[in-house]
């Protein structure tokens, strides 16, 4: 692609964003979603590829989808009680109708069919795109509106995410869909604590960019889309495959890396709010995310392709790719749960 018309994509893509940031009135949000949606088309459908038409189709619907029930629901609201701010979503119909529109925007359960369908057909670099920048607009407006929203249905969401994004992953040999089972049971975590304290939902969702990026960028550079090339992969760079393993169980949550830290304080959020029930749940759907991160990390450490050698082979051409991105998510995704005190600080 050309690095000019590259440059307009992406600056579009922030400006779609932080004008859905800045908005307080519905239609300023609603072109910010549609800006979003316009840039990251030509970014996906830049394969020249069927796989990746498909996936770009797929999106595109979706989204527009979400966008016409996102202006339809803002038009109610303005109709019924005259108002078209963000934060004054007090029609029922009007504030489930939005909820609706924007769980299918990031692709929560039950909407969520969407989601590994088209990631499959991506790119790693646009897949890490849709998979983190794209879900900050929505969330800006679902952080604006949950008060409003039934606790009830916020919970139902919530857990049905989680467990349809750890059941779904169980099954999966490509990557990129197990990347995107992962991001569905993700979203569910900070959903299900957004109605008590959104101060979390913004930890898990900068930890989950983070984990998720150090995710993407490794296989990118493994040049990695099954799981089979995994097995291969050891010989290639043993240390990225140290890396990778260590964020693969940090994005299971599993201390004492970053990732325990969201889930960890989520669960004691929610036997605060006496959620006995709701805790356990999510605890045990987060064993179905965690099994099938360990099938990748056995795949990547404990088994070898039966054709390669056991010592790194120094015949392989050097890799071009940069790097600094990749240390610097590394770092966030493994080594950050010593400074929670520090964080809670911050966020509390």
């Amino acid at each position: 692609m050309n690095p000019y018309v590259l440059v307009i994509l992406l600056s579009s893509l922030g400006l779609g964003t932080t004008l859905t940031f800045a908005s307080s009135h519905w239609l300023l949000a609603w072109m910010g979603l549609e800006i979003n949606t316009l840039a990251i088309i030509p970014l996906m459908a830049q394969q020249h590829h069927p796989r990746a038409v498909e996936a770009t189709t797929k999106y595109f619907l979706t989204q527009a989808t979400a966008a016409a029930v996102i202006l339809f629901a803002a038009t109610t609201n303005a109709w019924m009680m005259g108002e078209w701010d963000i934060n004054d979503l007090s029609h029922p119909l009007a504030s489930t109708l939005v909820i609706a529109a924007l769980a299918l925007k990031i692709g929560l359960a039950p909407v969520h069919f969407w989601l590994p369908e088209v990631l499959q057909g991506l790119d790693l670099l646009t897949g890490l795109i849709l998979s983190t920048w794209q879900k900050l607009a929505p969330f800006a407006l679902i952080i604006q509106v949950a008060p409003t929203i039934d606790p009830y249905l916020l919970s139902s969401l919530g857990l049905l995410s989680t467990l349809v994004g750890g059941w779904g992953g169980l099954n999966q040999t490509q990557l990129r869909k197990i990347l995107a089972y992962s991001s569905i049971a993700h979203m569910g975590w900070m959903i299900i604590i957004l109605q008590f304290t959104p101060q979390l939902t913004l930890l898990a969702l900068g930890v989950y960019i983070f984990m998720t990026s150090t995710a993407f960028l490794s296989f990118k550079m493994l040049q990695a889309t099954k799981i089979n090339t995994l097995s291969s992969a050891w010989t290639k760079n043993p240390t990225l495959m140290v890396l990778m393993t260590l964020a693969l169980l940090s994005l299971g949550g599993l201390p004492p890396l970053t990732g325990f830290m969201p889930k960890w304080l989520i669960l004691q959020e929610l036997t605060k709010q006496e959620l006995p029930l709701t805790a356990t749940i999510m605890a045990l759907a987060a064993l179905l995310s965690l099994y099938f991160y360990l099938r990748l990390c056995y795949a990547m450490t404990l088994t070898m392709s039966p054709t390669t050698t056991n010592s790194t082979l120094p015949w392989r051409t050097p890799n071009t790719q940069t790097t600094l991105t990749l240390a610097l998510t590394s770092t966030i995704a493994l080594g950050l749960l010593p400074v929670t005190p520090a964080i809670l600080a911050l966020v509390t």
